[in-house]
């Protein structure tokens, strides 16, 4: 042994001998490394001898793997479960030192602010006050707040308040299984709303709903439920711009709260849960049972109580709330209300009541003072039953310039609130459905009377009494529209263009595919199944064929505006307190019919070309002072013999306008104060002449453009035998009696006759001559005497061709 090893000898071993064991045929010597399994964990590269021996098969290394990935998928979830539990409670008790309950003083300050409504010249229409500012609070336990009260008000929104923590466990899993289900419903107690609010915060999302429980569940911890109770039912919006129950108990009942029955208590109850529907018809006798439903089963009220009660009949808002529109103009407020709520404003009454906004609108007041003038002269002495609507729409930017809809404002709007058969109002949309596929306003149809068809060979089409073409056999489409042949345009939208084709041209338009009437959502121009393809009663405005008056009047300005569409619209601006802008109408324009706007003004001109023709052939509906102007009346036939709807919808290039005029019985005889009856041209078209001669007093004579005509302009000579049987039809009747709307009324109290001689000239071009007989001639005179009868379906019976007088 040399030195070193002497002295490596005397340093202490770094691991302690291994003592040998006997050399055995079943025995080794042992690794020393393998006695330290910790060490043997960092090796990363096993002995490959050791791997050899110990190798496992490829379907045990499988197993081996997938054990171990659900080793580590069990600790993942079971620690993801863990934070899942304990993130939200550390983040609610954080949340709750720092958020505030709000106080009920300070909000009441905050709604002392008013809205004003403005007329589009900047003059105001209204300065509407919440009612119930500078208030006194309730006090806890206020004696004036009686049990009736109490329980209704849980009845409506929160049955559980007296016991929960401020929310509702069970109100919030329903919401939100509404809110995945696509059901209706909201899960806020008491204690959340008066939290939302007081802080003005509806966004739907989570965070919002967090703080709010956070703030709801403190609140409980800080005030008892009789504090709570007086804040909320101090500061809560009820609508009828009152705020708090004593002044809701005022704007509904004319009452104090304390002398409020059960029966009234639920009605005002049940309108915290959408106040801006208050002066609808529906929604608040649904909203009253609904609660008087949940008293009874609370046993707040006996069953010998509750079957008792009729609905208890709101006070006139207009008597009611301070500085609101009075009289029809209260329908132009709910309809500025309801699209300042809609998608766009996204601004609720309360809401816009405690910012103190100044809204500015589209309504002309010279223009709406022309719609009132022109309903009241003509409907003066004209039987109470008749029910009627305008409304006056500019061509050029949607903007509504005139709205009645009910002569005091109060209850039925019957411009957007109603549906109603447009009857022959309805057909150019049949026009426009053919002009896009190159059918002309000369294409010839069969327009004789009665006409069977597929599925109606048991109910032929009729045309309305005393209707009929030239020669009925060889009716062009020009003569049709202006005469309103009913047989033609049947044929026309069920054998030649579809009545899906038809719908979509309406569609195009402005027609809605649905709107919502109450509570309803109904879908238009559908099938009687509900079905894509309406019958063949579209064509004729009948049957499922259900419009809003206010639609068709945007759809007419769609034709006026030459095929460009534009959203109509109440609202121009919305302003701050401070003058700053928070909202401005922004144009919603779109091609209707055609994505070529060229292509779409082209189809829109040739049906003002044609619709033209209609009012200047009735002292009823002519335009003042040689003014041109276009429309279409029409009539929903009730029996065969009388009329339940009547309508006269038309334009100029700067104005549309639309007229209805029905019962709120709905389907029952129109009759006039000559016991008549009522047609398009009639009582509607009057009143459409009144106003549009007084709105557009002053401002310039416009023309339309000049139509570059589609397809075939002319229709082609008939044969002989057509003519011969139409002389043949004409020499039996000595007088032809000149209509508008086909219509067989004497819509004066005297019958005036006159006799009017007019020749034709000879055109440059085809289309120039845009003649009603089914040849335009060189030279002729034609005689026609004017009895003034109208009737029913929407044309001119026995009129000649353009005379040379014609603009």
């Amino acid at each position: 042994m040399n030195k070193a090893d002497e002295l490596t000898d005397l340093l202490e071993p770094v691991r302690p001998p291994v003592e040998r064991e006997p050399d055995l045929l079943t025995h080794r010597e042992p690794d020393e490394l393998s006695m330290y399994p910790e060490e043997d964990a960092y090796d990363e590269e096993p002995d490959s001898e050791e791997l050899s021996e110990d190798e496992l098969s490829e379907d045990e290394e499988r197993r081996l793997r997938k054990k171990k990935i659900w080793r580590r998928v069990r600790r993942v979830s079971y620690i993801a479960a863990g934070l899942m539990v304990l993130a939200p409670l550390v983040a609610f008790a954080i949340a709750y030192q720092f958020v505030e309950v709000p106080d009920p003083a300070a909000l009441a300050r905050d709604q002392d602010k008013a809205v004003t409504i403005l007329y589009s010249d900047g003059s105001e229409m209204a300065k509407i006050s919440p009612q119930g500012s500078n208030r006194e609070l309730l006090a806890v336990d206020d004696p004036d707040l009686t049990d009736d009260v109490k329980h209704a008000v849980f009845a409506a929104e929160d049955a559980t308040f007296e016991t929960n923590p401020g929310f509702d466990f069970v109100g919030i899993a329903r919401a939100a299984w509404f809110q995945v289900s696509g059901g209706e419903g909201g899960g806020s107690g008491l204690t959340q709303q008066y939290v939302k609010k007081a802080t003005e915060n509806e966004d739907p999302t989570l965070s919002r709903k967090f703080t709010e429980v956070v703030k709801a569940y403190k609140m409980s911890n800080q005030k008892s439920k009789g504090e709570i109770l007086a804040a909320y039912l101090s500061t809560i919006y009820q609508g009828r711009s009152a705020f708090g129950i004593k002044a809701a108990a005022q704007m509904y009942y004319g009452k104090e709260v304390q002398d409020l029955t059960a029966s009234e208590a639920a009605l005002i109850a049940g309108m915290i849960q959408n106040p801006s529907r208050s002066e609808e018809e529906k929604y608040p006798v649904a909203r009253w049972k609904f609660v008087m439903g949940q008293m009874l089963e609370k046993k707040w009220i006996t069953q010998e109580y509750y079957d008792s009660q009729s609905y208890p009949t709101l006070k006139p808002l207009a008597e009611v709330q301070q500085g609101a529109p009075e009289g029809v103009r209260a329908h132009i407020q709910a309809q500025v209300q309801a699209e300042m709520e809609g998608e766009g404003i996204n601004l609720t009454e309360g809401q816009a009541l405690k910012l103190g906004i100044t809204i500015h609108t589209s309504i002309d007041p010279r223009m709406q003072t022309a719609a009132e003038e022109a309903v009241d002269e003509v409907m003066k002495g004209q039987p109470e039953v008749l029910r009627q609507s305008l409304t006056a729409i500019d061509p050029g930017t949607g903007a509504v310039r005139a709205y009645w809809a009910g002569s005091n404002g109060v209850g039925i709007d019957y411009n957007k609130g109603t549906l109603q058969e447009p009857g022959s109002s309805f057909k150019p949309f049949d026009l426009v459905a053919a002009l896009k596929l190159g059918q002309g306003v000369g294409e010839v149809y069969d327009g004789s009377s009665p006409r069977k068809f597929p599925g109606r060979e048991s109910n032929p089409v009729r045309n309305a009494e005393g209707v009929a073409c030239t020669i009925p056999t060889h009716c062009g489409v020009r003569e049709a529209m202006v005469k309103s042949v009913n047989t033609v345009f049947y044929d026309m939208a069920v054998n030649k263009v579809t009545t899906g084709a038809v719908a979509k041209a309406a569609y195009e338009a402005g027609i809605p595919e649905e709107v919502t009437v109450g509570d309803e959502v109904r879908k238009l121009l559908k099938g009687e199944d509900g079905g894509d393809s309406p019958d063949g009663n579209i064509a004729i405005g009948g049957g499922q064929t259900l419009v809003r008056p206010f639609d068709m009047t945007s759809a007419y300005a769609t034709f006026a505006a030459r095929g460009t569409y534009r959203a109509p619209f109440f609202i121009e601006k919305i302003e701050g307190p401070d003058g700053k802008l928070l909202f401005e109408h922004a144009d919603k324009s779109r091609s209707a019919f055609d994505a070529n706007p060229e292509k779409s003004g082209q189809i829109a001109d040739n049906i003002t070309d044609v619709l033209k023709d209609i009012p200047k052939n009735s002292e009823n509906t002519k335009c003042a002072e040689g003014r041109e102007c276009a429309g279409k009346t029409g009539t929903h036939e009730l029996d065969g013999v009388d009329n339940s709807k009547a309508w006269m919808v038309g334009y100029t290039p700067s104005l549309a306008a639309g007229v209805y005029m029905g019962t709120e019985a709905g389907n029952v005889p129109l009759r006039n104060a000559d016991d008549k009856q009522v047609y398009g041209s009639g009582l509607p078209g009057q009143i459409w002449k009144k106003f549009m001669d007084k709105a557009l007093a002053g401002t310039p004579k416009e023309t339309f453009p000049k139509a570059d005509m589609i397809g075939r302009a002319v229709p082609p000579a008939p044969s002989t035998s057509e003519t011969t049987s139409a002389t043949s039809a004409t020499s039996e009747t000595s007088v032809s009696s000149e209509t508008v709307d086909s219509e067989t009324e004497t819509t004066d109290t005297t019958t005036e006759t006159s006799t009017t001689t007019s020749t034709a000239k000879t055109p440059d071009n085809p289309g120039e001559c845009l003649p009603v007989l089914p040849t335009c001639p060189t030279t002729g005179t034609t005689t026609t005497t004017n009895t003034n009868n109208n009737g029913g379906g929407g044309g001119i019976i026995g009129i000649g061709p353009r005379n040379s007088n014609d603009p």
